[in-house]
């Protein structure tokens, strides 16, 4: 009986060893399968980042703390936000596992792993990109291409993911790296949005979707 019991023991340890070295890294970013339904309207950043732990809890990434790749510039008193400084210091993986990027100069340099095939949603899906039906490339980030805000005084963030009205603007990206705009290939920085609504995200390619990373 003695010598059934150790027999088990070693095979619950090996199998639990044979666990934790074949998990390999956990899940640190994706893009969003659903925005608020509300356009650029996100309850603001605090809004977004809720929607990101909603999202990663649902699909079983628990105990991480969650950050929306959003930036926005200085208003009233208050800093501005620069994405790039919210989202920790990588390494980033996908949820199945394969490295997106090292750190956040690679992540806005040209080491990257990005593809449609890579960028995928917390589900592990591919979102439709440019050519597909209906295009859903154009991903909220109110961003420069470098990550950082806009200078002050320029609406890139539709009152600070506030506002889902048929106006205003929102700095987008293109998740697939391929579309129109002034920086067609860029995943962070494409072009500005026809209004702020989820038809005018809609009607320019985007569904109010936005990129979310783990910071720890």
């Amino acid at each position: 009986m003695k010598k059934t019991a150790l027999l088990l023991l070693a095979v619950v340890a090996g199998g639990c060893s044979s666990a934790a070295t074949s998990s390999g890294p956990r899940p640190s970013f994706f893009l969003t399968s659903v925005g608020s339904g509300q356009g650029a309207n996100l309850g603001g950043v605090a809004g977004a980042d809720r929607h990101c732990t909603m999202l990663a809890d649902a699909a079983g990434f628990t105990g991480r703390t969650w950050r929306a790749y959003l930036s926005q510039p200085a208003s009233g008193g208050t800093a501005a936000i620069n994405a790039r400084d919210r989202i920790g210091s990588g390494p980033w993986y996908n949820v199945k596992n394969e490295l997106i990027a090292s750190n956040v100069a690679d992540l806005h340099g040209e080491n990257a792993k990005w593809t449609k095939q890579t960028v995928l949603n917390e589900k592990g899906l591919v979102t439709n990109g440019r050519g597909d039906t209906p295009n859903r490339d154009d991903m909220l980030t109110g961003s420069q291409l470098d990550g950082t805000a806009y200078p002050s005084g320029t609406d890139t963030t539709c009152g600070n993911y506030t506002s889902s009205a048929a106006t205003g603007s929102v700095r987008v990206g293109h998740f697939d790296k391929v579309g129109g705009g002034e920086n067609p290939t860029s995943w962070n920085s494409a072009h500005a949005s026809r209004g702020c609504g989820q038809t005018q995200l809609q009607g320019s390619g985007g569904e109010g979707y936005f990129y979310c990373f783990a910071i720890n």
